[in-house]
């Protein structure tokens, strides 16, 4: 199997997040904060191995399910179509989780900073990549909003699409203001990414019925 340039770079910062855990290991304490509250306080610990490792191996688990799974969709030829995109999104989606953990490993290195503020802007760029891949997103049982209703209808795949890309860039756009008002991250980032998931089921099934239902 092949891999494609965007799958080449995210096993590069795989194998990059192994390297970071390894090098920072010896460094780490023996409780590893894991886990922050709502208001950026810590509520858990984890131990040194797992608080090292485990975002590493979630990675690896990503890698192969975004590299197999999109090979074996029964729709595969559409998501050929944009392709490109996808492996954007793919890329960006790694940088992310390393960022994340970047942020981890730093607070637990003893560096002082207020999280929340350093959270923000990522899930920002992600919420307004995922809104981008939406607006390209072709039919398929992989990406994008896929209900019963998009799948069983072109027409209602392209119009949910068309909204929800929309929803989740404005999504991004309200999360960043969680940098300016940290003490409201978790609702800038929670709220409006659940009311944008909702709207386009929701919104996909209403259109699925005003359309009159099936048509492949």
């Amino acid at each position: 199997m092949k891999l494609r340039k965007g799958e080449i770079i995210s096993l590069i910062l795989v194998l990059m997040s192994f390297a970071v855990a390894w090098y920072f290991y010896p460094q780490l304490p023996e409780r590893i904060a894991s886990h922050w509250d709502a208001r950026g306080e810590v509520n858990g610990y984890t131990g040194r191995f797992w608080g090292a490792f485990l975002t590493p191996m979630i990675l690896v688990v990503m890698f192969l399910v975004l590299v197999i799974v999109p090979r074996i969709d029964p729709k595969r030829e559409n998501i050929e179509k944009f392709r490109a995109h996808f492996d954007r999104f793919i890329v960006l989606l790694f940088l992310f989780m390393l960022y994340l953990y970047g942020l981890t490993l730093a607070w637990n290195l003893g560096y002082v900073f207020d999280l929340m503020k350093f959270l923000a802007p990522a899930f920002a760029v992600l919420f307004y990549s995922a809104g981008m891949l939406i607006q390209h997103a072709e039919p398929n049982w992989t990406i994008g909003i896929r209900t019963p209703w998009t799948l069983s209808n072109p027409e209602v795949w392209e119009r949910t699409h068309r909204l929800a890309q929309k929803l989740f860039k404005a999504s991004g756009i309200l999360a960043l203001l969680g940098f300016f008002f940290p003490d409201y991250f978790i609702w800038f980032i929670l709220i409006p990414v659940i009311v944008s998931s909702v709207w386009a089921v929701v919104y996909s099934y209403l259109e699925y019925r005003k359309l009159g239902g099936l048509r492949t």
